[in-house]
């Protein structure tokens, strides 16, 4: 059987990397300045973050139309008797309503679509899986066995510098909770129910980044293989010299680089810092 792997430009794959695995990408947008731009097509993430530090103003961010979703179902039908589409969270966007939405238009093609209920890297760790699985010939119903299997495994923590992105996104639950004590604080974030709520609030951003690794240890104890990504907001730097730290104390976990792109950079802000795991299959 082939199936088709779709996703969203917030699981933030490396294109050499889609089109290797023959992934199918759908663009979210964000508006700066009056104009639209599709992220990873129009704008990258370095040139975001030097605009919004320009302009000193908020960009918005838009999902994808529901004809963009029908039109690519449609192609794909032409080549293939299913396709999985994973997408981010249900909770943070309405991408993944807008899918399910499109599905129901198409006629001559099976559709999945399924929610990571997460985003970034995290949510690219499920699309990467999926693609792989594809490529063996799997149908669609083992490879959504799959990914449910890995979302036993998964976890990712954040800390933002600036907690007002994210409230103001409404994309915060229960923000009101914390924003009394925001002084110094770094606040730990993390998805719960599909939407990102606070763990815990921790002082400084050394100590946020030392309360990370020890939630990580704990799953490197229990011996399960992991992969792990480190997804900074324009702060590649840092990224590569934590990701260098992480590897000498846990050899045995696969560690790689990501980052936080215009969409999800325009929620959190620059300067926020995550790292996300779940089992390694391979």
């Amino acid at each position: 059987m082939k199936t088709a792997i779709v996703t969203d430009s917030t699981s933030y794959i490396p294109k050499e990397l889609r089109e290797q695995l023959n992934i199918h990408m759908i663009p979210l947008s964000v508006v700066m300045n009056g104009e639209s731009y599709q992220e990873e097509f129009d704008l990258t993430s370095e040139l975001f973050y030097e605009e919004v530090k320009n302009s000193g103003k908020l960009p918005s961010t838009s999902q994808p139309p529901i004809g963009q979703f029908v039109e690519l179902f449609e192609q794909l039908a032409k080549d293939y008797d299913a396709v999985i589409s994973i997408l981010l969270s249900s909770g943070i966007s309405g991408t993944y309503q807008s899918a399910v939405s499109a599905s129901n238009m198409v006629d001559n093609v099976e559709v999945v679509v399924y929610d990571s209920e997460i985003s970034c890297m995290v949510q690219g760790f499920y699309v990467l899986e999926a693609a792989k699985l594809a490529q063996m010939g799997e149908d669609p119903t083992s490879i959504v066995r799959h990914l449910d299997e890995m979302r036993e495994t998964s976890k990712a923590y954040f800390m933002v510098d600036d907690l007002s992105h994210l409230q103001r996104g409404g994309r915060l639950s229960s923000a009101q909770a914390i924003i009394g004590s925001l002084l110094q604080v770094k606040p730990l974030l993390h998805f719960e129910n599909k939407v990102i709520v606070p763990f815990e609030k921790i002082r400084t951003r050394k100590k946020a980044m030392k309360r990370i690794v020890e939630l990580l240890e704990k799953d490197v104890e229990k011996g399960i293989p992991l992969q792990a990504s480190i997804i900074h907001a324009n702060r590649l730097e840092e990224a590569q010299a934590w990701k260098g730290e992480l590897e000498e104390k846990y050899p045995t976990v696969e560690f790689s680089i990501s980052y936080f792109g215009p969409v999800i950079g325009t929620h959190l802000g620059e300067g926020s810092m995550g790292l996300g795991w779940m089992k390694r299959n391979h």
